[in-house]
């Protein structure tokens, strides 16, 4: 996946812990998170299932899409990912993932 801004959410389980985060490059954002490499929230609760992302023309319309998103309340979050993934699962391999990064 080539570097392109967007916004995307994490979980630990299904219907578990959540993270919303932004970057130019999800497919490397994703590594770090399971790798360890991205200290913080998501390493401390094991959050690195991707259960959803949305692409943003540019890294402005991403920060502005993921500073709204953390405003919503849980149930707004947990619709959002069930609209396009209601079985929760991790949508990694679907932009280049391998089974070397599963963590």
């Amino acid at each position: 996946m080539k570097r392109q801004p967007c916004v995307y959410v994490l979980a630990s389980r299904p219907h578990g812990t959540l993270y919303i985060g932004v970057t130019s490059n999800l497919l490397t954002r994703l590594i770090q998170h399971r790798d360890g490499t991205f200290k913080g929230f998501t390493e401390r609760y094991d959050i690195t299932r991707l259960v959803w992302y949305e692409v943003a023309d540019t890294m402005d319309a991403a920060i502005h899409r993921e500073k709204q998103l953390k405003k919503w309340n849980r149930d707004w979050k947990l619709r959002l990912i069930e609209e396009t993934n209601p079985q929760w699962l991790d949508l990694g391999p679907s932009i280049g993932l391998d089974g070397m990064h599963d963590g």
